[in-house]
């Protein structure tokens, strides 16, 4: 196996990989080494099918407009 050394790690980032550590009862260096393995299998985005899906559900919808008065007679409708 490998050996990595990291410099310069920020001392908030160091507390809370150890408050993770302990959570899931593990040494830090057990922690680190899940971290950097769920990072290097993460999948990365397609920005233009994020980007299709969004127009898509941005777009309007094709119903009929409601109003404040239907909501209103819906709503006594419902109290009767």
């Amino acid at each position: 196996m490998a050996t990595l050394t990291i410099k310069n790690i920020p001392e908030p980032l160091i507390r809370r990989l150890k408050r993770r550590a302990v959570a899931h009862r593990r040494s830090l260096n057990l922690e680190v080494i899940s971290c950097l393995e769920a990072a290097a299998q993460a999948e990365p985005i397609d920005a233009s099918a994020m980007l299709a899906r969004v127009r898509t559900l941005r777009q309007a919808p094709t119903g009929p407009r409601v109003t404040d008065a239907m909501l209103a007679d819906l709503k006594s409708r419902g109290r009767a």
